[in-house]
Formats: structure tokens, C-alpha cells, sequence
């Protein structure tokens, strides 16, 4: 496998997953990329992850009243997952449509809706949307079981125009009314009490005797609307292909501006959300198709290292290539841990601040938080006998002089591309180590250690931070 190959499916998997150790690397060594795009595109080729192993060194994730264990569980699949687009997805649309659990503390309809987004996530525009349009957890954040005919409550329609699908600027207050409107009645069957054995799932409830019959005017069609004719109606506006296209670029591709300011923004790369538009108004807004060109785009290959990484990339990522959390968890592994790891960086999955989610890119990084991801990736290398340590070392082979030293770890940490000015600063602690030569039993642990601190000074760059 060519370097330039290993670089592009690198990045492939970084952005279309979480990462890929140099031995996942080698297993599709004979894959072309367009091959391996489209293995990620049909998860349903490769195993699902059996959660038996996690539950049983785990008890506490069968339990779903436990947000942070579950939520950390959720970063264990990450790590362990044969179908990595299938999370990334999810965390995508999580992402847009952000549902906290700090409001209604009912985890088995957070846990609902991160399945859902993980099965319908690779469908099309309409049925995302109808789907979250029913989804209990959505229905309560944004308040729609309180939509009733004789008094609107107007959330989740605002939401679902202003946040979800179209944009500022793209619709009026009298569209907000109406769009409420034709969603009452649209609510969730209310799930037994929490005590005395945790809470219960629940369901969509249509109430017809609750719904608003009357004629309705919505984004210029007028009719006797239900919510599915919004719905409808909303996936074929151009804006909300634009809306939906940048939100995918900027999630897969290079980080763009904050969306609330989308409406005065313009888009970093004009011509490549205009390809994007162009693909999603042909396939009816089937979200497939349009990764598939996303994915095999110059653009997308062209952008390596042009997103921060978001804390759970970071953490399952790094997590994956240490080999800690695997599939069977070993000792003192508890994944409730994951989830306190991702959220002191800033994100609290199934936890998001407000409905416009969480502010990426560089917003992810500031003093504390630049600090507890530097100290997290340089902990988790701190263990010569780790899984990854040991398959890095196998690699380096046994005689390592300072220039491959430095070179070789770079390559097998991503392959990892560094400025010029943080090149030459690994350099002076490769240059002071000089050659190694691991067949030396007197020395063998002291070299072993050295590789080891070679390979966090690399993990502590500023590069590292980027996907």
C-alpha cells in the first residue's frame, strides 16, 4: 500500500469514522478507496457490535437511568464499531437535531433517538425528519406535547425551520403558526412512573381530537396541512438542501462558521456546497448518494487536518489507537469513564448546552479545554505494554536511528503531517535520544521508555488535534 493511499484512507476513516490503526489500515490494503466508501455506506455488510461483553464487565449500562454510562457506552461503540459511519452519523444528526437529557432525565428516549439516527441516518431528508418529528425525546425537549389545537405552542415548529432544515431568513412568523398548527395532536404516550424500577420507554401518540383541521398557508401551499405535509413541503425548498449540504461539509469536510450565522456567513467553499446541492436535489435528498460524492470528491480529499477534532473523535480515536476499551473491556475499564473524558473537553453527548448544540472548530478549544485534551492523549500513551505501544514498537523494528525514529512514529500515529516549526521541534528530542537499538537487554526498557515519550510529544503537538 502506497504512502498516498495510507494518507487517503486514513483521512477516509477519520472523518467518516474515528480513526484506524495502522493494522486496520492493512486490511484494506487491497481495497481501492472508492471500495472501502462504500463499505462504510452499507454498515449492514459487517457485523454489528454484540453489547453482551459490555454489559457483562458493565452491569450498570443496563440500567437506563444511567445517562453517563450510557452515554460512555456510546463512545465504546465508537472505538469498537466494524460499521463506523453508522456512529458517525449518529453523532451527526446529533449534532444538528441537539436533544439534552438535562430537561426531561429520561435516558431510554435519548438512548431511542440516537438508534434511530443510527438507522435512518443514511436515509433521506424527509424520512429523518418525520422520524424526529415523532421521536419522544424531541417531542418533549421542544415541547410539542404541549402543541395543542386550541393553544399552539409554536418550539418545535420554530425549531424545525429555523435550526433543523431551512435557515434564517428562508421562512416567515406566519410559516412558524402554521407549521405548529399542523402539528398538534403529535405527542408521547406517557411512560409509567420512574420509581421503584427506573423509567419506562414510551411511544408516539397521534391524537386526532387534538389536531388543528383548519385550512393552513405554509411557505406559499395552502391546505388542511398534517405535520407529514410540512414535512414534505420543507424537504423541497432549495434552502433546505443548502441548509442540510453545509451542515454535512462542515461536519465531514472543513470547519465553517457557527450556524447561527449562516444567514450573513457565506460558505468557505461556494463551489463545493453547490456540487453538494446538485447531488442532494437529484437523489430526492437521499443522504447516501450524497456522501458517496462527498466522500470521492477532490474537495474532501484535499482537506487533511482542516477540522478540530470534537471530543468524542478525539477520545475514541486516540482511545483506539492505544487499545484500550476493546471490544472485551479488561479490568478497571469502566465506560462511564468515557463519557467524563469527552464531556470536561466540552461535550456531554446526549447533553448538548442548548438546541443549537455545540459551537465546533476552534470553539472546541480553549484554555481548559485545550489542557485536558493535551494531558488525555499524552496519558493514554503512557503505557509501554498497552496494545498500540507494543504494535508500534513491532513496527519500528529493533535498530532505529533518530531520523526514523521521529518519521516512523509520525507515519504510525496517523500518518500524522506536522508544520515545519513543530517538525523541527520533535526533531531536537529525536536527535538528543539518537539511535536505539532495542536488542540491548540492558537498555531495552530505557529505549522502550524513550519511544514511549516520543510518541506523547507527538500526540501533544497542536496537529494532533486535528482530523
Amino acid at each position: 500500500m502506497s504512502s498516498i493511499d495510507i494518507k487517503l484512507k486514513a483521512h477516509l476513516l477519520r472523518r467518516a469514522g474515528f480513526g484506524a490503526t495502522r493494522a486496520e489500515l492493512e486490511e484494506i490494503q487491497d481495497k481501492s478507496y472508492e471500495e472501502v466508501v462504500e463499505d462504510l455506506l452499507f454498515p449492514e455488510r459487517f457485523p454489528d457490535l454484540d453489547e453482551d461483553y459490555i454489559q457483562r464487565y458493565n452491569p450498570d449500562v443496563s440500567y437506563h437511568d444511567i445517562h453517563p454510562a450510557n452515554s460512555g457506552k456510546w463512545v465504546w461503540r465508537m472505538i469498537n464499531t466494524k460499521r463506523p459511519l453508522e456512529e458517525k452519523i449518529a453523532l451527526f444528526w446529533h449534532h444538528v437535531f441537539a436533544t439534552a437529557w438535562y430537561k426531561g432525565e429520561h435516558t431510554p428516549s435519548q438512548l431511542a433517538q440516537i438508534d434511530t439516527f443510527r438507522k435512518n441516518g443514511l436515509s433521506d431528508i424527509n424520512t429523518i425528519l418525520l422520524d424526529l418529528a415523532k421521536d419522544p425525546a424531541m417531542n418533549y425537549w421542544l415541547d410539542n406535547c404541549e402543541n395543542h389545537s386550541t393553544q399552539p405552542n409554536e418550539n418545535w415548529g420554530r425549531e424545525l425551520l429555523e435550526l433543523f432544515s431551512m435557515g434564517v431568513g428562508n421562512y416567515s412568523e406566519d410559516d412558524i403558526k402554521n407549521a405548529a398548527r399542523a402539528f398538534t395532536g403529535w405527542t408521547f404516550e406517557q411512560p409509567q412512573p420512574l420509581y421503584p424500577y427506573g423509567s419506562y420507554e414510551t411511544s408516539f401518540i397521534y391524537n386526532e381530537n387534538d389536531h388543528d383541521n383548519g385550512e393552513k398557508t405554509f411557505l406559499g401551499q395552502t391546505g388542511n396541512f398534517n405535520g407529514e405535509d410540512i414535512i414534505d413541503i420543507i424537504s423541497e425548498q432549495e434552502a433546505t438542501a443548502k441548509f442540510i449540504c453545509r451542515h454535512l461539509y462542515t461536519f465531514f469536510v472543513e470547519d465553517e462558521p457557527q450556524v447561527h450565522t449562516w444567514s450573513i456567513e457565506p460558505p468557505r467553499n461556494p463551489e463545493a456546497l453547490n456540487q453538494l446541492i446538485n447531488v442532494f436535489k437529484k437523489n430526492n435528498g437521499q443522504i447516501k448518494p450524497l456522501l458517496r460524492f462527498l466522500f470521492n470528491s477532490d474537495f474532501f480529499k484535499d482537506a487533511m487536518f482542516k477540522k478540530v477534532k470534537n471530543p468524542a473523535e478525539l477520545v475514541a480515536g486516540t482511545m483506539k489507537m492505544v487499545g484500550k476499551y476493546s471490544v472485551i473491556p479488561k479490568e478497571g475499564e469502566v465506560v462511564a469513564t468515557l463519557n467524563s473524558k469527552v464531556s470536561v473537553m466540552g461535550q456531554d453527548l446526549m447533553n448538548p448546552p442548548t438546541v443549537e448544540g455545540w459551537h465546533t472548530g476552534h470553539e472546541w478549544i480553549d484554555g481548559g479545554t485545550l489542557n485536558e485534551r493535551v494531558n488525555f492523549a499524552v496519558d493514554q500513551f503512557n503505557d509501554p505494554t498497552s496494545p498500540g505501544i507494543r504494535d508500534i514498537l513491532s513496527r519500528l523494528g529493533k535498530q532505529i536511528n533518530s531520523k526514523d525514529l521521529l518519521d516512523k512514529c509520525l507515519d504510525l500515529i496517523g500518518p500524522l503531517e506536522v508544520s515545519k516549526d513543530t517538525y523541527e521541534a520533535l526533531e531536537k528530542y529525536a536527535n538528543a535520544v539518537g539511535d536505539i537499538d532495542l536488542d540491548m537487554n540492558e537498555f531495552k526498557q530505557e529505549n522502550i521508555e524513550k519511544i514511549t515519550r516520543m510518541i506523547q510529544l507527538i500526540v501533544s503537538t497542536r496537529e494532533y488535534q486535528f482530523a
